[in-house]
């Protein structure tokens, strides 16, 4: 038996590296975890179930962003270097000014790949977004054409490439569809945050654009599956992997097999809420085009009101991360379409949601109700 790997995770108490936590110790995968992250636990709208995985012995408070913070967060008791180093960290927010993502996505990344690369780091895995790719009419494979489209994937693919450039740094690169899942609070949660005010003033829900949008996504339970996964496969040897052939760097789309797109979600919505939903007309949607900043502030002014109403009507006084306030960059008609064959023939994946789904959305929900997120 060899030992199990030692596992350092950057932004440990983000969505994803808090679910990554749990995966690993729940499977009891790992000698020695460290979750390091610049928010403590008590402020980051952990679920009880996360309490053991990523809080008490196992947890840090650092920003790695900083370099001075650099040696505390990599340096082990016993002298020994990590296994494995997930950068679940960066900027997850929507339209932030460009410098926070200089600092806190590309500066992180290049300065964690700089350490990881000194310590002969086994396997660095860096995760970033199927938005760095430019939209085509089938889905992107890992080596399509490259032209992101919203701030964070800009900082991402240049992350993505100056990570390249780091000697000796055994880098593996994950570009990830939309995450949801139980306590997500982007995205899949905006729609529904908007669903439930639609309903509470009986109208329909419209979308832009067309019910043709790709929206891809993936479940948060695939996410951490996967990227346990490839980091093995990466200590194995890289088994499948052609360097001529795929590039230096392996990269991995990690996307479900559903193809999502906005009518599907629109579909899904509709019958979890019992609402009627639809699609604006071309007229509308060729305005907002021209005028999206003014149409996403009508919109936001439409539901915010509303949405304090129903959490104070709830008795929600500690209202939790969820809001319907909906962000300009994530509106764009622009289609988030990734092929995910490479990671199921390349590492022999599988997917075990691999399609959203009514029932996995109404499991969101229910998750928000538990935590009295949800009015």
């Amino acid at each position: 038996m060899a030992e199990k790997p030692a596992v350092l995770i950057i932004g440990g108490l983000g969505y994803i590296g808090r679910f990554l936590a749990l995966y690993i110790h729940q499977n009891g995968l790992a000698s020695d975890v460290r979750i390091v992250d610049k928010v403590l636990p008590q402020l980051a709208w952990l679920a009880p179930e996360f309490d053991e995985a990523c809080a008490g012995s196992k947890f840090m408070q650092a920003d790695a962003s900083r370099e001075q913070a650099l040696a505390r967060i990599f340096d082990r008791p016993d002298g020994k270097q990590w296994d494995y180093v997930f950068n679940c960290g960066g900027e997850t927010r929507y339209s932030q000014e460009e410098e926070v993502y200089k600092l806190r996505s590309l500066g992180l990344s290049v300065a964690l790949g700089k350490e990881a690369a000194k310590r002969g780091i086994k396997c660095f895995v860096e995760l970033s977004t199927g938005m760095v790719y430019k939209p085509d009419s089938s889905p992107s494979k890992e080596q399509d054409k490259l032209k992101p489209w919203s701030k964070i994937g800009v900082f991402k693919l240049q992350a993505e490439e100056e990570l390249a450039k780091i000697e000796g740094l055994n880098l593996v690169i994950v570009r990830l569809a939309h995450v949801y899942g139980p306590y997500a609070s982007q995205w899949v949660a905006t729609a529904l945050c908007l669903a439930r005010v639609y309903k509470a003033l009986e109208s329909e829900m419209k979308w832009l654009w067309t019910k043709d949008l790709r929206t891809n996504t993936v479940h948060i339970h695939d996410v951490t599956r996967a990227l346990w996964e490839i980091a093995g496969w990466y200590t194995a040897g890289k088994p499948n992997w052609d360097d001529s052939a795929m590039g230096n760097v392996p990269t991995f789309n990690v996307v479900d097999n559903g193809a999502t797109t906005q009518g599907a979600m629109a579909d899904i919505i509709g019958q979890v809420f019992g609402i009627e939903t639809g699609f604006q007309g071309q007229l509308i949607s060729t305005f907002a085009k021209l005028n999206l900043d003014s149409v996403v502030d009508d919109v936001n002014d439409e539901v915010l009101g509303p949405w304090a109403g129903l959490l104070e009507d709830a008795g929600i006084t500690r209202p939790g991360p969820l809001t319907p306030f909906m962000e300009k960059e994530l509106l764009k008609d622009t289609d988030l379409s990734m092929d995910g064959s490479r990671l199921e023939q390349v590492v022999g994946f599988t997917y075990e949601k691999p399609v959203i789904s009514k029932e996995l959305v109404e499991e969101v929900i229910e998750s928000y109700k538990k935590l009295n997120w949800w009015p």
